[in-house]
């Protein structure tokens, strides 16, 4: 097993495929391309339930479709805020490259731009996604945050 490899010992695949399963995968061109991560469905099911967005990104070096669940919270005028734990969180820098993504939550999917947000609107954003999450945050908050503004509002 390589450095940072966490499978289990008897895991048989090489070294060098994909851990966890799963991963975010590529999935061609298009965001509605990319598969629900196999073996997520914790993630699918915070997905279904409305308790977590997925986001569907374009990769900044590779160009294909990649995605993640992560918390989120509602802004009063239909955009959506999500914050990176780290800095070089790849869904991050993602949307750094290139804002265009798409979002679902529970039964409500939209296209959306991501908005950097700093100063005293990623600190609220911040503070809202830990009231909202209830969760211990050591790394919230280190990373961007971002207003995911729908393209078509409701």
């Amino acid at each position: 097993m390589g450095r940072g490899d966490t499978r289990p010992s008897a895991d048989p695949r090489p070294a060098g495929d994909v851990w966890p399963p799963g991963a975010p995968g590529d999935a061609g061109p298009g965001f509605a391309d990319a598969p629900a991560s196999a073996g997520d469905s914790i993630g699918d099911e915070m997905v279904a339930w409305g308790h977590a967005a997925r986001i569907r990104t374009r990769g900044r070096r590779s160009g294909l479709a990649r995605q993640v669940v992560v918390g989120f919270v509602d802004d009063e005028d239909g955009s959506v805020l999500v914050a990176a734990g780290d800095e070089s969180a790849a869904w991050a820098l993602n949307l750094l490259s290139d804002p265009a993504c798409s979002v679902t939550i529970a039964d409500r999917s939209f296209e959306a731009v991501a908005e950097l947000l700093e100063g005293a609107a990623h600190a609220a954003a911040v503070r809202e996604l830990i009231l909202r999450g209830g969760t211990p945050a050591e790394g919230l908050g280190h990373g961007p945050s971002f207003r995911l503004r729908p393209v078509d509002p409701p």
